[in-house]
């Protein structure tokens, strides 16, 4: 829970953030210089607005100490760094969520935690497929396709699917797979192992790691060096497999990893 002294610290950055969101002009400034130094004439041709405009913006943020002037030159102070960082970071979160809205308001997010929710501007380049009615089965097929090309998979396996089980023993026996590891629940674990079929070719496998969790797990990720593929649970509790994100930058990886790491 956040104490009452951390709210106090919160209210106080939101007034300062609140001050710049308010402004376009303000939020474009620090934008503009964030990366370097600019002048007046070089902000004036980047923003297109006139001087006066510009001028009173950078007297506005120079007040709070987020701007100062260096000869001819506007630069960020330090905290002028760390707010147009973190404003960055805000914005693109609200990316990431507004642009998957659909994705993350019709499912149990019980499994991302608080971290990763705030890092959540690292799937902002993902992609999110729906099947439709005339291809239920689009979803399946595209993480077949997906993981087809992978030499490695790690896994967080919510659900006992003989599907999915026998694609990645297949990719296994052709050679191209070199490596997997699932974690899993003790009770997914166990129905693998009573499979023979499964336990023989998974279980038994040397080129296989299963790894087991108390947790019972309410999120279906997959991560190689090419690409993750997220999939979820509706709040009733049942597996939905019509919906997936799917990210190919070193972003969307780093966040695939992040969650993934709370389990080994």
């Amino acid at each position: 829970m956040t104490n009452i002294e951390t709210k106090k610290e919160l209210n106080n950055e939101f007034k300062d953030l609140k001050f710049i969101l308010t402004s376009g002009m303000r939020t474009k400034l620090l934008l503009a210089i964030y990366e370097r130094s600019k002048n007046l004439e070089e902000l004036r041709t980047e923003l297109k607005k006139p001087s006066a405009t510009i001028l009173h913006g950078l007297k506005d943020l120079e007040i709070k100490n987020l701007v100062k002037k260096v000869r001819k030159y506007y630069e960020l102070t330090s905290n002028g760094y760390l707010l147009t960082t973190n404003m960055i970071k805000l914005i693109e979160n609200w990316h990431a969520i507004t642009k998957n809205e659909y994705f993350w308001n019709n499912h149990n997010l019980e499994d991302i935690n608080e971290f990763e929710l705030k890092n959540m501007y690292l799937l902002k380049d993902t992609e999110f497929i729906k099947a439709t009615t005339s291809d239920f089965a689009m979803v399946f097929n595209k993480y077949i396709q997906l993981i087809s090309n992978a030499t490695e998979l790690h896994m967080l396996l919510p659900i006992y699917s003989e599907n999915h089980l026998k694609h990645i023993i297949d990719l296994l026996d052709s050679k191209k797979l070199e490596y997997v590891e699932i974690i899993a629940s003790q009770t997914i674990l166990k129905s693998i192992e009573q499979n023979e079929y499964f336990r023989e070719n998974l279980i038994e496998s040397k080129k296989v790691n299963m790894i087991s969790t108390e947790k019972n797990l309410r999120i279906f990720l997959t991560y190689s060096k090419e690409f993750m593929a997220l999939t979820l649970f509706f709040e009733d509790g049942h597996y939905d497999d019509s919906q997936m994100l799917i990210g190919k930058d070193k972003n969307a990886l780093k966040w695939a990893q992040i969650i993934y790491s709370k389990y080994i």
